[in-house]
């Protein structure tokens, strides 16, 4: 199948799990961010040369926020020098701020996950054309492109 036929076949079939193609503008879940800053296993070694060749890689204020909330709860440690400024400039990754379109476009979702701060995920990958990369498979009900971060 040429690359054409597969950029086709993929626009139509929205709601399906990224595979066989390369997507080039991408945006990291949290846990996903989290991974690649730890070297986690987890972390598929396709998905990591995903990452590397990517065109853009978007970490968004939605992910800080959470990771931030979680550390603040005790449900995360990072160490005391962790900055996530720092560490997006390191990798070549890019910020992705919270637009109020971005907000206005959660309450179009319909409620097929709870998670707050996916669903945020979800608004910016449809707003921006990115694809999302997570490890969390329901996400692409949304009609949204979304690689498995496990591959």
């Amino acid at each position: 199948m040429t690359p054409a036929r597969r950029r086709a076949r993929r626009s139509q079939n929205t709601s399906a799990v990224v595979t066989e193609l390369s997507p080039r503008r991408l945006l990291l879940d949290t846990h996903v961010w989290l991974w690649w800053q730890a070297d986690d296993s987890r972390l598929g070694s396709q998905t990591r040369a995903l990452l590397q060749r990517a065109s853009e890689v978007r970490f968004s204020a939605v992910s800080a926020w959470e990771i931030a909330i979680k550390v603040s709860i005790g449900k995360l440690t990072l160490p005391a020098d962790a900055d996530i400024n720092d560490e997006l400039a390191h990798s070549g990754f890019l910020g992705l701020p919270i637009e109020i379109a971005h907000a206005e476009d959660v309450r179009r979702l319909p409620l097929l996950h709870s998670d707050p701060f996916d669903r945020l995920l979800v608004a910016q990958s449809r707003l921006e054309g990115l694809t999302l990369v997570s490890a969390d498979r329901q996400l692409a009900a949304y009609g949204i492109q979304v690689v498995d971060a496990t591959n």
